[in-house]
């Protein structure tokens, strides 16, 4: 008998999403599936509750929610033998796009019922687990404000994204890679591991889950104009084609701020305040058993 463990943050999107434990059961023969089903509560819990649900030994942990969800549930299962699936019922859903896992509830359990699994890569920064990306700089600020906003909308995402363009100001920054040492003051340094941000936006088009590398996008400093004409790139997945964009592929790096103390970071459209101003990034390749078609 498969034990499945699922669990559901019931304000994912828009909170009007209507996954529940009795649809969730009716999907699931109980001669077949065992099942278990829990809620988050509150920011953080289901990384408790993956931690508790792990101790049970599952064949699988189903996280149901955004890229938030996702990242809670998926860095305890790290390393593990445990596979990781998704139910998308997030705004932006950027992993589970990327994974090809539709937001379809029929269709994303049909995938978890056929079992099949990849390994992909995991992202590392210092003690925390990244899986799409991670950002230090106007994207940080862009998720500080939208999640100020209250909305998981597009539109409350356009609107922080706008604010941030007006009052993100850089700062000098030092990385470290491949023998490499950059001195630089970015407006962007966004470090990826997947294709797609969420909302079908891209800064990275060309990055993948499963080649052993991370992708950074470092952009400077730039004026208004400038940053009309960066909109216009991510907005049709073209950063590629703007010219003061800087793609490199890395396995690790190390991130100096010395005019900061601590440092404002998004992580998979999360924002985490780290109590420090020295990043190490890496990627752990194929760490995450995850469940696709």
């Amino acid at each position: 008998m498969m034990y499945i463990h699922f669990i559901i943050n019931p304000i994912s999107g828009s909170g009007k999403h209507n996954l529940s434990a009795s649809y969730i059961k009716t999907q699931f023969p109980n001669t077949t599936y065992k099942i278990e089903v829990d809620y988050t509560q509150h920011k953080k819990h289901a990384l408790q509750l993956t931690k508790s649900a792990i101790l049970q030994n599952p064949d699988c942990i189903i996280a149901c929610g955004g890229d938030g969800t996702i990242n809670e549930v998926a860095s305890s299962l790290v390393g593990t033998n445990i596979k990781l699936g998704i139910i998308p019922i997030g705004s932006g859903n950027g992993l589970a796009s990327n994974l090809q896992i539709p937001n379809n509830f029929e269709k994303a359990i049909s995938i978890i019922k056929k079992g099949n699994y990849k390994a992909m890569d995991v992202g590392q920064l210092n003690d925390n687990y990244f899986f799409s990306n991670m950002g230090i700089g106007i994207d940080a600020l862009i998720i500080k404000k939208y999640e100020k906003a209250g909305k998981r909308t597009l539109s409350a995402y356009i609107k922080a994204t706008l604010s941030a363009a007006l009052e993100f100001k850089t700062f000098k920054t030092k990385v470290y890679f491949d023998n490499q040492h950059l001195e630089i003051n970015p407006l962007l340094l966004f470090i990826s591991n997947s294709n797609e941000m969420g909302y079908k936006m891209s800064l990275t088009p060309k990055a993948s889950l499963f080649d052993g590398f991370l992708d950074i996008i470092i952009v400077p400093k730039l004026s208004f104009l400038e940053k009309l004409l960066l909109g216009y790139h991510v907005l049709r997945n073209s950063v590629d084609k703007f010219k003061k964009a800087n793609r490199i592929l890395i396995k690790d790096i190390r991130i100096e701020m010395p005019s900061k103390i601590f440092t404002d970071v998004q992580l998979d459209g999360e924002q985490y305040n780290l109590k420090t101003n020295q990043l190490s990034v890496r990627i752990l390749a194929k760490s995450l058993r995850v469940l696709v078609d």
